[in-house]
């Protein structure tokens, strides 16, 4: 709910590769799908803002740079608050703090149920510059012009209100997430909360290391379970409580209730940014324990992103940033006890004007335009290039839903590979995603049923190609009906209705064709079979003269030991 369980994608870089677009050509092709020459983009259910941030990170690298409009749309209020913030986070301007301290301060919001001091007052901080910027468009237009909240209603405007005032360091503002998480573990695991050490090994070794998660360490994935703290570095403590994860917040007087915790708690935010990076080096790993932890790679990735994001520039890293503490036991200690009134006076202001990236919009909707996309609201028809549809949103897809794609677009579904279900669970999923995508008449990026890999995303395309092919398949259908009667009526005679007589060969056909495995053969023989072998045996009797070029025609038309059965005792033996 509060991240995806994907990696980040350069989503204008798949768009690109899936049409086979040349960067000199510009990002629209030829500008059919887009006579604007903008690319409409729609993050349905992303949780977080790590593909807008990875895509306008890598922004500088092509000749053609299309203007971007980035639709959002996330499930609750709450969502596009915290959602807001991290952007926020990566925009900050420069002059605020440093490469490394942004890093980890995204990481310290993002994945942690309990933050640092710093980045405690930095919440209540940047909350209430996000508050201004909601309530007054001036202040948005000057602080961040590429947001525009438009598509959001009064009531979650409202929403997001109630969330940047929650942040702030009240003593009636509690939110006691070490005590939501025990209960959501407690209740999770059952019988086996005694032996929880083990049940987290298992979900980690057994399962996510399976499904292209095999960077991350068994200490910190352990200690995420147990606490809900993902990214440690030994020269911080966390102590206060990470406010971005209430959700279902509704003001109670001058106190909010809430709904406590409701996010992931088996999987962890380590699948954003911390499963792959280019430097090879750091996947490397010794009998089965990794040098560098799923913590090192996310720095090591954001320390990149927003490099990129300031300085337009290529990331070179720096070797000794990194430490491996892949193979290090790190001594955990217990968590410290917090104070919400230590933070309430002399707070910095970060009220400076974000990062400008020119031709960027993010346009952010009301949840309730999921239900308008999935009954294929006229007002979005034709709209979007691109779609990423988190796997938790999958039941709005519909044929009606990918009328909003237009004539030349593309379509990324998450799936359900980084998460602890059965196999059997996660391949259903992925069938029923395929068929509801080929009865769409979305073509597949790659041939999935030829590659037999693991895929965090479908990637679908839709083109004017298949349409029009579409078109000619009901059109061949229509004229093909006139002969459907006539072949129904010879397909009638030659194979009669079931309990008809058939011959050994189709009964045995019909053994071969179910590929079962069987400890015991069951036949039947008849009076009826008995009588037809008795028959034959008077008709060969009374056709000796000819018989051999009788034998010939009967041994081509029945095989040895060829007994008369019926289709329903064929059925029956199978």
């Amino acid at each position: 709910m509060f991240w995806g369980l994907s990696s980040a994608v350069d989503l204008y870089a798949e768009y690109i590769k899936a049409f086979k677009i040349k960067d000199e050509q510009g990002g629209c092709g030829d500008g059919a799908s887009s006579p604007h020459g903008a690319l409409n983009i729609l993050i349905c259910g992303g949780a977080d803002p790590r593909h807008i941030i990875k895509t306008l990170a890598k922004r500088y690298t092509y000749k053609s740079k299309p203007k971007l409009n980035i639709y959002v749309l996330d499930g609750c209020a709450e969502i596009v608050a915290r959602n807001m913030l991290l952007l926020g986070v990566a925009l900050e301007a420069p002059e605020s703090f440093s490469l490394g301290y942004k890093a980890h301060l995204f990481m310290d919001i993002y994945g942690n149920s309990l933050m640092r001091p710093s980045s405690h007052h930095y919440v209540a901080a940047k909350g209430r510059t996000l508050l201004k910027m909601v309530t007054d468009e001036e202040e948005l237009q000057r602080l961040a012009p590429m947001l525009c909240l438009e598509g959001l209603k009064y009531k979650e405007r409202d929403g997001l209100e109630m969330a940047f005032s929650f942040w702030q360091p009240q003593p009636w503002h509690q939110y006691n997430i070490a005590t939501y998480w025990e209960q959501r573990s407690r209740a999770l695991l059952g019988t086996r909360y005694d032996h929880r050490n083990g049940a987290f090994d298992w979900d980690l070794s057994m399962t996510l290391k399976e499904r292209e998660a095999q960077q991350i360490c068994s200490q910190e994935f352990r200690y995420w379970r147990e606490c809900g703290v993902a990214f440690v570095f030994p020269e911080y403590e966390q102590c206060k409580p990470n406010k971005t994860f209430a959700a279902g917040l509704v003001r109670d007087g001058r106190t909010y209730l809430h709904r406590g915790y409701v996010g992931d708690i088996q999987t962890g935010p380590f699948c954003g940014f911390g499963l792959r990076t280019t430097e090879e080096r750091m996947h490397n790993s010794a009998h089965g324990e990794n040098d560098y932890r799923a913590t090192d790679v996310t720095e090591r990735n954001l320390l990149e992103l927003f490099h990129e994001l300031h300085t337009q520039t290529a990331y070179e890293h720096d070797s000794t940033r990194s430490r491996r503490y892949g193979s290090v036991q790190l001594l955990m200690t217990p968590l410290l006890t917090h104070n919400e009134c230590d933070a309430g006076e002399g707070q910095v202001s970060y009220d400076r004007p974000w990062i400008q990236v020119p031709d960027v919009i993010v346009h952010y909707l009301s949840p309730m335009e999921m239900v308008q996309l999935q009954q294929g609201a006229a007002r979005w028809a034709n709209t979007f290039d691109i779609a990423f549809v988190a796997y938790n949103y999958f039941s709005f897809l519909g044929q009606e839903f990918f009328q909003s794609l237009r004539a030349q677009a593309l379509f990324l579904l998450e799936t359900k590979l980084l998460t602890v279900e059965r196999r059997d669970h996660v391949q259903a999923y992925e069938a029923k995603a395929m068929v509801l995508m080929k009865e769409a008449g979305l073509k597949a990026v790659i041939n999935y049923h030829a590659i037999n890999g693991k895929h965090m995303l479908l990637k679908y395309k839709k083109t004017e190609e298949a349409d029009a092919g579409e078109d000619k398949d009901e059109g061949d259908d229509a004229k093909a009906e006139p002969e459907a009667d006539a072949d129904a009526v010879s397909q009638a005679e030659t194979y009669p209705e079931e309990g008809q007589i058939y011959q050994e060969e189709d009964a045995q056909a019909n053994d071969h064709a179910i590929n079962e495995k069987h400890m015991l053969l069951k036949y039947n023989k008849t009076e009826e079979a008995d009588t037809g072998e008795d028959k034959d045996e008077g008709d060969d009797a009374k056709a000796e003269p000819g018989a051999d070029a009788d034998n010939v025609s009967q041994a081509e038309t029945y095989p040895e030991e060829g007994q008369i059965y019926q289709a329903e005792d064929a059925l029956e033996s199978n």
